[in-house]
Order: structure tokens, then sequence, then C-alpha cells
């Protein structure tokens, strides 16, 4: 059983106070009445935010709001000071903790991630040595059991064996805490400001007594700093976090430490830890701490803003979204409400509980990103290191960009429920592009390019966001700024600092490129020629169609041509019976040894999953493997074994990952294929075997939210075709009803009456009360809304949607 929430604590002033109202914090829509589909529990109450936080999901489960700055949640030890035992701060299997940090990043798969930023750490006992030499966290942590943690959409609350606790609630840039201590022993606060999960370059902790308040900032970056791949070329600051805390009442001690000094009756301290790892960088880094006299009272409440801007900013953020006087509850109150606003968006009936609490927590981790940077005064800090302020008509400026994992199903999802949102976030993209010499890099994270992946994500998803519908952003400017990325060889392109992982060229030999047609594995300056060939044939196939609705027909025939360079790396006599996706080197000659499990000359994968990776021309791909029962027949052997079993927990270098990005769209090939029906069954597999509740509910790293997302659209029966379009692709819904409600009432309605664990076939579809044979629908259902009415069997029904005419174009 989760316990109670703890009883809440003293107020800054009267017992009325409420948070302040900002957009985000408005009370949730009500339900419309609407096509029969019935007012269901507040999906706030469905979500469970540890689901994902074991099996390497490496989602986090502490206090957080829809696109927040601010996502307050442990940071967890296995007795490193340097690590944490997990790649975001939180393992559940690791019940140890050195405190609760104010950022976060949900789903990023390098260990450690990125952020962790300010852990503040409630201790029980006097301060005697500096917590930075405390290196193998045995003084200054405490362990914790799971019976005593709770935590759901805004809010999250912790004891500890030590006999504290926190409870925590945020708004979007801000938040506030109950820290309770023992009455009889000594109660601490400690603010280690150094100690982000990747290190720093510099921190600041100053103590103000007087006013009661704590701050200070931390100099930090390094995303995937660490990374074997060239993880070297990443360590680097490029944010700085400020925070400024205030509390309800005078310190009893205060003090500070700097490396291994403490210094009792000292305000102030400043000093990194560095980037490195292990012995490099132990007893290094800075804070301070604030004690309390808890012998009458012993709940110690905390007001916290937080700013990548300044500390003025921070100090305002707080004044703008928490009241002086507002508890835990009040703010966590209006977190909820956030959330269910957010949730709501999508209405789904019917299922077991367990299969909507998996939904509403897929859904709920899909919508936690982009992550706003901008202050509440529209000022933010740019990728050049100055402070900009918003674009005109621009609502906030958004970060933390995967893009490589992002593009595939988390993008769209945003597009199709959030499209002023997904707008804001391409702005932000096309801002940092013009404040970084016109780069777009592939992996954003705060104001820092990080070069993360391969290929060139943020084409696929600009153009996907704009044939979605989204326009409230310079798309022109975007495409004129990622066309010159595509066709202008910059010098970084020849450089392999930060290679394999983290190359800093977003468009690698962009010359070599164009005249081979194909990124040449030994001079192509990038991960891997094969997947660096397929992820730009992927990116200019979506700029093509982006042109095309431009109505930019030389664009987009030079790009289109330039979206089948796939076939420049597949080798037709790969193996001795099967053709695959394979590297080439300049000369032409192909890279070997080569084997379908090689991963020579890819990203995260093998040739068995890449060769897959071609959804913008299946047919192609299908005429290239000797036609389309042909590819049919491989597609069936990389989903199942060789006595027939299904395969689709990973593992298997031949076979299909489910925790990975490059093959997650490859159990919708069959629609293509014109065998709609496997799609159906493969799709219920992976949803039923490698999701679920609990904290293993994710089958790998949610990589800010696309593998939820590639739940939330496969559970609706829906998924999109490729990047750059507005197409969906068929599959069987799970739940008998459901609403998508998008901006303008131009909603979509899935209607099928009989699904359920056993009808998970389409016996036929109407769409707005049409029948159609096709296993997709058109740009007008994701932009315009309509009806979807499945009819579902439990035995697959091999005539529908499979005449060639019908196929997905």
């Amino acid at each position: 059983m989760r316990p109670s929430w703890p009883r809440t604590a003293r107020r800054f002033g009267s017992r009325s106070a409420a948070v302040l109202v900002t957009t985000a914090l408005a009370l949730a829509t009500p339900f419309p009445a609407d096509a029969g589909v019935p007012a269901v529990e507040r999906p706030a109450s469905l979500v469970d935010p540890l689901i994902g936080s074991a099996n390497s999901g490496t989602t986090y489960p502490g206090a957080t709001l829809p696109q927040g700055m601010i996502g307050w949640s442990p940071t967890s030890t296995t007795g490193d000071q340097t690590s944490t035992g997990a790649a975001n701060g939180y393992q559940y299997n690791v019940t140890r903790i050195r405190g609760l940090s104010l950022t976060h990043v949900n789903g990023a798969g390098c260990n450690p991630g990125a952020a962790g930023d300010v852990p503040i750490m409630p201790y029980v006992g006097d301060v005697t040595s500096s917590p930075s030499a405390d290196t193998k966290d045995a003084v200054y942590a405490s362990n914790f059991s799971h019976t005593a943690e709770k935590a759901v959409p805004g809010r999250y609350s912790l004891g500890l064996a030590s006999g504290a606790s926190a409870d925590l609630a945020v708004s979007r840039r801000a938040g506030v805490a109950d820290f309770t201590f023992p009455a009889d022993r000594p109660a601490n606060l400690l603010f280690r400001v150094s100690n982000s999960l990747n290190g720093s370059e510099d921190a600041q902790v100053d103590i103000d007594t007087a006013h009661r308040k704590v701050t200070g900032s931390v100099l930090t970056g390094a995303f995937c700093g660490r990374r074997a791949n060239g993880g070297t070329n990443n360590r680097k600051s490029y944010y700085r976090l400020y925070f400024s805390a205030s509390f309800d009442r005078d310190f009893s001690s205060v003090g500070t430490w700097k490396d291994g000094t403490l210094s009792a009756g000292s305000t102030t301290a400043s000093g990194g830890e560095g980037y490195a790892t292990g012995a490099d960088r132990a007893g290094r880094g800075s804070g301070g701490y604030v004690g309390f006299d808890t012998s009458a009272d012993n709940d110690v409440h905390m007001r916290i803003g937080i700013s990548y801007v300044s500390l003025g900013g921070a100090e305002a953020n707080l004044r703008r979204e928490i009241a002086p006087d507002a508890s835990v509850k009040d703010v966590a109150d209006a977190g909820t409400r956030a959330w269910n606003r957010e949730l709501s968006t999508v209405r789904v009936d019917g299922g077991t509980t367990d299969r909507r609490t998996t939904f509403y927590t897929a859904l709920y981790h899909a919508l936690m990103q982009p992550n706003l940077i901008s202050d509440a005064d529209g000022r933010y800090y740019g990728m050049d290191g100055a402070v900009h302020r918003l674009a005109r008509g621009q609502r906030a400026q958004y970060s933390n960009f995967s893009g490589w994992d992002q593009y595939r199903a988390q993008i769209q999802l945003l597009a199709l429920l959030k499209p002023r949102v997904a707008g804001d976030f391409a702005q932000s993209l096309y801002n940092f592009a013009q404040q970084n010499d016109g780069v777009w890099d592939r992996w954003v994270h705060i104001s820092g390019a990080t070069h993360v992946m391969t290929g060139d994500p943020s084409a696929a998803t600009v153009a996907t966001f704009y044939a979605m519908g989204v326009r409230n952003f310079d798309y022109e400017g975007a495409f004129d700024s990622l066309v010159r990325q595509a066709t202008v060889p910059r010098p970084e392109g020849l450089l392999d600092a930060g290679c394999p992982g983290q190359c800093v060229g977003q468009r690698p030999n962009l010359a070599q490129y164009l005249t081979s047609h194909y990124a040449a594995q030994d001079v192509c300056h990038c991960w891997g020629g094969a997947a660096e060939t397929l992820e730009d044939a992927v990116a200019d196939s979506a700029l093509a169609k982006w042109a095309r609705l431009l109505g930019r027909d030389q664009e987009a025939a030079v790009f289109a041509e330039r979206g089948a360079y796939w076939r420049n790396v597949f080798n037709p006599a790969a193996t001795a019976d099967a053709g695959y996706i394979q590297a080439r080197k300049l000369d032409g000659s192909w890279v070997t040894p080569f084997g379908p499990g090689s991963d020579l000359g890819f990203a995260q994968g093998t040739s068995a999953t890449y060769t897959w990776m071609v959804p913008q021309d299946v047919q192609g791909l299908a005429a290239a493997m000797g036609g389309r029962e042909t590819a049919a027949a491989r597609l069936d052997g990389f989903f199942h074994k060789a006595d027939g079993s299904w395969s689709v927990r990973g593992g298997d270098a031949l076979r299909y990952d489910p925790t990975n990005e490059p093959g997650i769209h490859a159990p919708w090939l069959y629609n293509g294929l014109g065998q709609p029906w496997k799609t159906q069954a493969t799709v219920r597999q992976i949803l039923d075997t490698d999701y679920g509740t609990g904290p293993s509910g994710l089958p790998g790293n949610d990589d800010l939210g696309t593998m939820s997302a590639w739940y939330v659209f496969s559970a609706l029966g829906l998924y999109p075709q490729t990047p750059g379009s507005a197409t969906m692709l068929l599959g069987a819904p799970v739940f008998p009803r459901a609403l998508v409600l998008r901006p303008g009432g131009k909603s979509i309605v899935i209607s099928a009456p009989d699904a359920d664990a056993t009808h998970l076939y389409i016996d036929s579809v109407r769409v707005d009360g049409r029948p159609t044979q096709r296993s997709w629908t058109g740009a007008g259902l994701t932009t315009g809304g309509g009806t979807v009415r499945f009819r579902l069997g439990e035995q697959p029904d091999t005539t529908w949607a499979t005449a060639p005419e019908d196929l997905p174009q």
C-alpha cells in the first residue's frame, strides 16, 4: 500500500491562499458531450510515474508539470558520489539517495544522462565534515523504502530511513516543499550545488540569514559526457541554472563547504567538480547547509524558483507562479488540474484498469517534453551564450530535443494534441539554429548543442510539424535554413571530433555525400555510413514533402530524388540468399566482414534492424527484396523465431528490438506490404508483452517520450506512416471508444465496440461513415478531424486492405 500524503505544513500567510493561476495551471476543460464517449476518471488519477523507473526505462518519478522547467526528483547513489547507478538519477532498485534534484530529463539513454541539478538533501544529524568529502555517500545520504514513497503527476513524497521526509509539489518553474524531521534530532538541509549528474564546471551558494534565503547557481552541461563513443568531446558547460529558496523560519545554524573543507558559520562558497568520474572527481565540489530548531515544530516549509537566465529570473518566476502563502497541497492541486487538462486531450473508455493506467502513463511521459527554458518574462539563454527574448508571436522557448528518437513518434503526437506547443518548439529550434551559425543540432539540451546520435532529425521533425498543420512558427525561414544545412557543406563536417556518438558535423562530409549519393564508411566522419545514409534519406524525403506543400517544386524534386539514396546502401547480394542494408567505402566497395547481425556502419542497431528503416519508400524496399510477398516473409522472420514463436522482447541481433528507435516502425510495415493483419497481431503482441504497469512497464529508454508515444498511437489504432507526412496507418485499437480532442473542434473519434483481449483483427473500417479498403488515412483526418469506426474480429481477415491500389503510398 502506498502512503497517504503528509499532513499540510505551515504556510507563510493565511490558510486560504491559493496558487497563482497561470496559463499552464488553469482549470481543466470539462469533458464535452460527444459521440457517446462517456466521462471517465480524471486521467491524472490513472498515471503511475514509477512506470519505466526500472528495466532501463530511465524515467523519473518526481514532481513536474506538462513541458515544465522544474522536475523535482531523487538523485540516488550506489556508493559513489560521482555516479547514481541510474541514467537519470533514479533507478527503482536503488533505494538510497543523496538529494532531491531540481531538474531532470525523461528517459535519456546514456548514464548519466543530463541535469540532476542542485540536489537538496534533508539530513538528520550535525554537519561535522564536508559532504563533498563523503565520496562513498556513507554519511550524508539515506536509505528509503518504496512503502514510504508516493508519486502522482505534479507531486512526490518520500520518507527516509533517517526519520526525515519530503513532500514536493511544483508549478512550471517553481516548487514548494515540506521537510519533516524528528523533533529530537538535529535537522539540516544540504544544498549540494555542484553535484549535478555529470558534475559541474562551477557552482555558487549564498546564505542570507536575515531574509531566510538560500540562493545560488551551477554551471554545467556535459550531456552524455562520459560515453565512450565520443563522450570526451562533450565534457563542456553550456548552461547555468539559478535557484532561490526561501523558508518559513529562521536558521539555527549555517555553513558551507568546498572540496574537503567544512566552514561552519560561513554563508558563501563556490567551486565545481569537473566532468570526470570516480577518483578523478571524488571529493571535489561545493555547497551549503542550513539548520533548524525542530523541537517545537518539526515541519520546515520551503519555496523555490529556478531560471536559466539569472537569479532575479528565478525569484520572479517564483513570485509569478506560486503565491507567498501557498501550501504543498495548494500547488499539488493546481498541478493535478494542469495534468488532467493535458491528459484529457485523449479520452479512452473501456479496457482494463491496468490497460488505462499503462495508456495514461504513456501519454503523461510523452507530454512531459519539450521543456520550458524561458522565464515568465519571456527571456531565455540562447545557444550563443546571450540572453534573448521570444520571437514575435512565440509564447515559450522550449528545449530538450532528442531528435533521433523523437522524430519517429513523439513529435507526431505533440503536433496532433498540442499544435501550439509544437509550433513554439519549432520556433525554438529555429531560434537555436540562428544562434548557432545556422546549424540545427540533432540533440539539444537546454541551450547546448550536444551533437548526440546521427542524421538530420530536425528536418524530419519540422517538416512533420508543418504537414500536420502546425503554422505558428517562421516556417519559410526554417525551411530555407534546413535546406542550407542539407546542401551547403561546412568545415566541421570533415572533423572526427566527438565521433562516433557525438560527431560535430550535422551533415558530415556533405560534399562527398552529394557526390557519391551515400555516406562512405571510410570518410564519412559519422557514426556509421549506412545509418547516416538511411537517416539522411528519411530527412530529405521529409524536406521534399514539405517543399511540395510550400509550392516549391524545384526543391521538392531534388529532395525527393535524395530520399531514394537508401538504395545505394542496399546490397542485393549481401548474403547468399537475401539483400541487406550494408555500409560502403568511398571506392564503392562493400564494407566487410558483413553479417545481418553486424553493427558495423550502423548506430545503436544492426543491419537486420536498419534494413527496414525505409518508411518513406516501403514499395521500393519491397521491390528491392524481390516483391511484397518476399519482403513480408522476411519481415515475419524479423518478429518470429524459426519455430514460429514470437521474438519481440529484444536481445537478438537479428530480430526486432523494442528498446531502440531504428526499428520501432517495423510492425507497421505489413500495411504497405499488403498483409495488414500481421501488423495488427504484431502490434498487439508488443503492447501486451513489452509494455505494462509497474516499474518495468517500459521496454527500455523512454527517450523523451518516444517509446511512450509509440504505445499511445498503437493503442489507439493509428501510427504515423513516415516523417514529413500527416498520413496515419491503421491498426486495431485496444479500447472500444476513444476521443482525441484537438484545438478548433477538429476532434478524432475512434470507435471499436468489440475491442478486447481476443478481438485484435480488423474486419472492416468506416471513415466518416464511408467504408474503406485502405489500411491508412489521408492527412484530412489528422488535420481536420473525423470519425473512424472499426469492426474487429478474433480471426485475421486476409482480404481487407490487401489490393495493390489500396496500399499506403
